[in-house]
């Protein structure tokens, strides 16, 4: 690993001094390492253990244009207590909305532990001005927002204006202050590894808190290869820099397997000190019924059926 970046051509900036090289990604090994990983298999007291974990680390999403505040304020409910017949079950680590509901999650949420996330900056387009995605993240955080995730401007990225892409990046994170600002590359636009990992160590160099793959918008979303693309680095920036960023897979994560696999790939990758909320999320709107279902099934042994759980 270099001790010194090599910055593609567009990175006309200064990014942090000590990023690892940019690179070219080995397609193959990186999708054969993805595939092996993802056939790991855990026992039941450490399947237990991931389902939960999966639990507590899930953003319950909703981002559909008919979003109310009923609507809200129920998953809101849910996202505290999502099994109402088991007290054992643990809530998840946020609710995701767009920035006009944030203050219904905001008051339902009170005093719960779990947190409000919005999106914004022109969610899911990032086709704004930039003085208007700083705007509504700005005026996100002031409806209550705990986090803020914000979409990069993908058209600027595959043109090469890398320097615009970072710009932004470092304006919303300095709009936001404290409030944990994830990057949302949409990697399904993006074309290659390579210009996945270009973007994760662009957002990382920006400050982004988390990056995040997907806005769940696309059906090539949150793929094993590509997650594991952006685990690795966040891996280098950590071994480079000591900066540890999170990671949120978003998009097409709908069944509990497939949450297991991620969760393998991270503790594989980045380590256990990864694995908690603070560092980790998945976005989610239909996962949280199949972790239900397959939680019940491993401490009772029967199999319930999805009408035992409410659909959100």
């Amino acid at each position: 690993m270099a001790q010194a970046p090599v910055l593609p051509h567009g990175f006309e900036l200064p990014l942090e001094p000590r990023l690892p090289r940019i690179g070219s990604v080995d397609a193959v090994a990186l999708e054969e390492r993805a595939a092996g990983l993802a056939k790991r298999s855990i026992k039941k007291d450490a399947k237990i253990f991931g389902l939960e974990l999966a639990i507590r680390t899930i953003d319950l999403t909703t981002l559909e244009g008919g979003d109310t505040p009923g609507k809200v304020a129920t998953l809101c409910s849910k996202a505290v207590r999502p099994d109402p017949s088991d007290p054992h079950v643990p809530s998840v680590a946020a609710v995701c909305v767009y920035p006009n509901l944030v203050p219904t999650a905001v008051e339902k949420l009170r005093g719960t532990g779990v947190r409000v996330a919005s999106v914004a900056t022109g969610f899911p387009s990032g086709q704004y001005p930039t003085d208007i995605k700083i705007a509504d993240a700005r005026r996100a955080v002031e409806l209550g927002a705990d986090e803020i995730d914000m979409v990069i401007d993908r058209g600027a990225f595959l043109s090469g204006r890398y320097a615009k892409v970072y710009d932004e990046i470092v304006k919303v994170k300095e709009a936001v202050g404290e409030v944990h600002l994830k990057v949302i590359l949409e990697t399904g636009e993006l074309g290659t590894y390579d210009n996945v990992r270009r973007a994760s160590l662009l957002a990382m160099a920006a400050g982004a808190d988390f990056v995040k793959t997907s806005t769940g918008k696309l059906s090539s979303a949150a793929t094993l290869p590509v997650a594991l693309c952006m685990l690795e680095a966040i891996r280098d920036v950590h071994e480079e820099t000591g900066r540890m960023v999170g990671f949120k897979p978003a998009g097409g994560v709908r069944q509990a397997k497939q949450a297991i696999q991620h969760l393998v790939l991270v503790h594989e990758t980045l380590g256990p000190d990864w694995l908690t909320p603070d560092l980790y999320r998945i976005g989610a709107s239909s996962l949280l019924n199949d972790v239900l279902m397959q939680l019940r099934k491993e401490r009772s042994g029967v199999y319930q059926s999805p009408d035992y759980f409410t659909v959100d």
